[in-house]
């Protein structure tokens, strides 16, 4: 039995670490876009189906992702990288996963603060869990666009991160998720 650990991520960590990248870029955009249609527009309420329906998609994939995670650890930082590198990269990875829960969760409580539920790509209804309320709605969409805005922002240092590894230091890491 070999006991080295693997050098690069698996490969269902692998594929769902690149459709989620997608899914959420497509989230992100989508939902910049709806939220600047006008309410009157004929495809402000399929822009919004989509985005909802593909929201609680991301929450799935990052709930399986988080319990794959967790059952295979990812490959261990290379040695040579400084230890503020590694324990920024570890944080900033958490907190990526903390926000495909948190903002998916503020959304469907956004979207279910008219006692409806959420079409699920017109396949089922995820039902509303809590009493209606106008104001959790009102309350809450801040929070999800700030999040939204957070996440972005982490998702860019991430990238960053990945590309300085691949051209400037061209130290492999980027293969062991490519």
């Amino acid at each position: 039995m070999n006991d080295q650990p693997p050098l690069r991520y698996d490969p269902i960590a692998r594929g769902l670490h690149w459709v989620m990248a997608l899914l959420v870029l497509g989230m992100v955009g989508l939902g910049f876009y709806a939220a600047n249609l006008n309410p009157n527009d004929p495809f402000s309420q399929r822009a919004f189906f989509w985005h909802r329906s593909f929201g609680m998609l991301v929450l799935l994939l990052a709930i399986i992702r988080i319990a794959w995670r967790y059952h295979h650890p990812s490959p261990p930082a290379p040695d040579y990288l400084p230890v503020w590198e590694k324990r920024d990269a570890l944080r900033i990875q958490l907190a990526l996963y903390a926000l495909m829960i948190v903002i998916p969760i503020t959304g469907y409580l956004i979207s279910t603060a008219d006692g409806n539920g959420v079409n699920f790509f017109g396949l089922f209804e995820i039902p509303a869990l809590l009493d209606v309320d106008k104001g959790r709605a009102t309350t809450l969409s801040p929070v999800h666009f700030g999040t939204a805005l957070v996440f972005i922002s982490l998702a860019a240092l991430h990238i960053m991160a990945a590309l300085k590894h691949h051209y400037l230091d061209r130290d492999g890491l980027l293969s062991r998720m490519w």
